[in-house]
């Protein structure tokens, strides 16, 4: 059984953790692209074509599925992303990250790469591997 005191340390680590190291890195974002924003780029850039369906973007936003919808409508009426029908599923849509989406992605995620390694860089590889595991063992999927 699972020690509770050492459960709730390590929680609260964890928790403390990400809290300090999203601070320090959120400042990559600037008022051309939003850290939401990045996400659904994120996501919808390393889709075959700069595609991805929207049901896959919801899955991977931390914020509610009404959000990630008024959120996708606001980048599509600035030109970040298009979307449309999914063809195979009539319920659902595709986006795409229009050149300028794709562009723009590109140049916060080369600066926010550099952050993210250069903060994480206290880790050796080995010790970066099992954060991974451990955390992708926390995830409901395992993601």
């Amino acid at each position: 059984m699972t020690d509770r005191r050492l459960a709730i340390a390590a929680w609260e680590s964890l928790f403390r953790a990400q809290h300090e190291v999203f601070a320090e890195i959120s400042t990559d974002f600037d008022d051309a692209l939003s850290q939401a924003e990045y996400d659904v780029l994120l996501t919808v850039t390393r889709g075959e074509n700069l595609t991805a369906r929207l049901r896959d973007v919801t899955a991977n936003m931390l914020i509610s599925q009404p959000s990630v919808s008024r959120l996708v409508d606001r980048m599509v009426a600035r030109g970040l992303i298009t979307k449309c029908a999914d063809p195979v599923d009539g319920r659902g849509a595709l986006l795409t990250a229009t050149d300028e989406g794709a562009a723009l992605f590109r140049r916060i995620a080369a600066g926010h790469g550099k952050a993210i390694a250069e903060r994480m860089s206290v880790l050796s590889d080995d010790e970066l591997a099992q954060l991974r595991a451990l955390t992708a063992k926390l995830r409901p999927r395992g993601r």
